[in-house]
């Protein structure tokens, strides 16, 4: 099921929401539905609107992730999105996105905007030695017709690509609170082993993400922190393998 909820106009921090750029989010959830109320106050000074696509009817223990991008895409050009801002439910843009999200859209013509991604490991903290400080996801993208929308079955990008867009860094974090539990950290490895297990669609494999050798941790800084605040209540997040999913 999806839902679309767009905001009438109104002025918040310095620029017109109703502006011939509207940015929609867009994101799907099932295991992390509980997360979505933050996720939506993250999002409320810097979104016109946001379309949800509701995976708990799904019977599989991980659904088709190019199948639920593609209709985002689709019903983001739809609602008449000038930028697609794609999210998951666990993670948050720092407060400073709200400041800068007009200098970001206005003007930057065929552009996908790439944000740090932070792995947090604590509320306050995430981790930065080895592939962890190195992290970049384009998650602010021109809207375009779900047609071209391409990707390999799992850490694919939201746009294909030979759309041509130009790929820019924001300066900005994106903060990715699923791996502050530990259990979480070796639930994901075990999941996506099982999703990839000859590795084809990620050469590093899955090994890493419960591998807390030589672990460095960085504090968010001053001033970049991210809102509402996180208190983690130590839940899965995501398909149990230890159960039976079958049927």
């Amino acid at each position: 099921m999806m839902t679309v909820e767009m905001k009438p106009p109104r002025r918040r921090r310095g620029r017109w929401f109703w502006s011939r750029q509207r940015i929609v989010a867009v994101f799907s959830y099932r295991y992390d539905a509980h997360l979505v109320p933050d996720l939506l106050a993250n999002l409320d000074a810097i979104v016109d609107g946001w379309i949800a696509y509701d995976d708990r009817a799904a019977n599989e223990i991980f659904s088709s992730e190019t199948q639920r991008r593609r209709a985002l895409v689709a019903a983001a050009y739809e609602a008449g999105a000038d930028w697609i801002l794609a999210m998951d439910p666990d993670e948050r843009l720092e407060n400073g996105v709200a400041s800068r999200i007009g200098r970001l859209i206005n003007g930057s013509g065929h552009v996908a905007w790439g944000f740090r991604c932070r792995e947090m490991y604590t509320p306050a903290s995430y981790r930065v030695d080895g592939p962890w400080g190195l992290k970049m996801q384009h998650r602010l993208f021109g809207a375009y017709h779900p047609d071209r929308y391409r990707a390999q079955d799992l850490h694919g990008a939201w746009f294909p690509d030979d759309i041509g867009f130009r790929l820019r860094d924001s300066g900005l974090n994106l903060y990715h609170l699923k791996m502050i539990e530990p259990k979480r950290r070796v639930a994901r490895r075990d999941l996506y082993n099982r999703l990839d297990p000859d590795r084809r669609l990620q050469q590093i494999g899955y090994d890493y993400l419960a591998d807390e050798a030589g672990m460095i941790l960085e504090a968010v800084p001053a001033g970049r922190g991210y809102f509402p605040a996180h208190a983690d209540d130590g839940g899965l997040w995501m398909a149990d393998l230890s159960l039976d999913h079958q049927g």
